[in-house]
């Protein structure tokens, strides 16, 4: 049985310790300039990777960090990170569905349904408008599948960064207003129905999956309405008598989790992505009213602080960004970017009832862009399905739409009167 070798060991322990203590420091000194703590992870990740540490000391760089080599004396120590990165990324999806309140976004009814469409239905049409329009500032060739790369454009372009326009909405004390709330909504939905249809587009994009299309739909539909239908009632009666019989909140933690990884197995085993089985499992635990709001908590700090810095950072760790940026698809990208999800949300907000000022302010808002992006866009790249140039352009877009958001809100001031 091939196991970690002893230096293996050390490596791994070493690279883990350099990421946890190193991404803390930087991301304390983004939150202090009001910034979002994953920006400074994913610039230490590229201060110590290839771009800029492994370009200055390529022999160092290799021995603190040989998992990123291609050396074949370096394979078990690779499959030990990408297990851990692997693990990272279905928690962060786990408790991104946790933050997914369907209550919140059923109160906002209407508005928040034709936010929703227009801020998904416009980027995805963009998105394949763009591929037909600008092939050669897009990456296409004459191998790319221009259906499926329009459609994965297009969901990129869609996505709203959930974590990120609260914090922001939160810093502007809009966080309560009924606008606010109207974002809030929508951003979750977008969350549940951009996964679903992620799910569905990375059977499309993995060349060696040989199953049928439409029955990875019908599974995706039955195991998402059955985990939060009857999954979300059973975890609700249970919950309970979990916080009352078992240590908290270890007993909590470890079972949720636990389910989070029964998901995560169970969506793999039917052809989907281990993601979207850990994210189901969180929405279907956070839609719980037993659930503690400091158990909640405690869950979130856990895994943000831990594990989502092991994949932040490695997104630095694997890529040149000088070597691989094209400003030309950066600009192209950021353009579709801006103009389709801005316009899209604004006038599904607009059909939805809210006033034309009310309106632009939440297409602003709603065009944040963060985490699922990336997750969405190391996922294709490691399928082989976009080039490295196109992954640093997803990651340049989502931080550009970061730092603009407040200042874009802020374009058209509103009276706040929280409710």
């Amino acid at each position: 049985m091939a196991t970690l070798s002893h230096q293996d060991i050390i490596n791994i322990l070493i690279a883990l310790s350099i990421i946890l203590i190193g991404s803390r420091l930087l991301a304390e000194l983004f939150k202090k300039f009001s910034l979002p703590t994953v920006l400074g992870e994913i610039i230490f990740g590229v201060l110590i990777g290839p771009t800029v540490f492994g370009y200055y000391f390529p022999e160092t760089f290799e021995t603190v960090f040989p998992f990123i080599s291609e050396n074949p004396e370096y394979a078990q120590v690779q499959i030990g990170m990408g297990t851990i990165t692997e693990l990272a990324i279905i928690m962060l999806l786990f408790v991104a569905g946790l933050e997914v309140q369907l209550p919140v976004v059923i109160r906002q009814g209407k508005v928040a349904l034709t936010t929703t469409l227009f801020g998904m239905l416009v980027p995805i049409g963009v998105g394949f408008l763009g591929v037909l329009l600008f092939p050669e500032y897009l990456e296409v060739n004459g191998d790319t599948d221009i259906v499926v790369y329009g459609f994965f454009i297009g969901v990129i372009l869609s996505i709203t960064a959930l974590p990120v326009i609260a914090r922001i909405l939160m810093d502007l004390k809009m966080f309560k207003t009924e606008m606010g709330m109207v974002i809030i909504a929508s951003a979750m939905l977008i969350d549940l129905l951009g996964w679903l249809v992620f799910s569905v587009l990375l059977t499309m994009m993995d060349a060696s999956h040989e199953g049928n299309v439409l029955m990875t739909i019908i599974s995706v539909v039955i195991f998402m309405g059955v985990l939060l239908t009857i999954g979300t009632k059973l975890f609700d009666k249970a919950l309970p008598w979990i916080q009352s019989k078992f240590s908290w909140p270890g007993g909590v933690l470890s079972i949720s989790l636990g389910l989070a990884f029964l998901g995560a197995a169970f969506t793999e085993s039917i052809g989907i992505h281990s993601i979207l089985g850990s994210f189901i499992v969180g929405v279907a635990i956070g839609d719980s009213s037993n659930l503690r709001e400091n158990t909640r908590e405690i869950i979130m700090q856990f895994v943000m602080n831990i594990f989502a810095p092991l994949f932040f950072v490695s997104i630095g760790l694997y890529i040149n960004f000088i070597e691989s940026f094209d400003l030309g698809l950066v600009l192209t990208l950021l353009s579709l970017a801006y103009i389709s999800k801005i316009s899209g949300a604004t006038i599904g907000a607009r059909l939805g009832g809210m006033p034309k000022k009310e309106s632009l302010t939440i297409g602003m808002a709603m065009n944040t862009h963060g985490a699922l992006e990336i997750i969405l866009g190391t996922l294709a790249l490691n399928m082989g399905f976009i080039t490295k140039e196109f992954f640093v352009a997803i990651v340049v877009m989502v931080v550009v739409s970061i730092i603009t958001a407040a200042p874009l809100i802020r374009l058209f001031p509103i009276e706040i009167e929280e409710k």
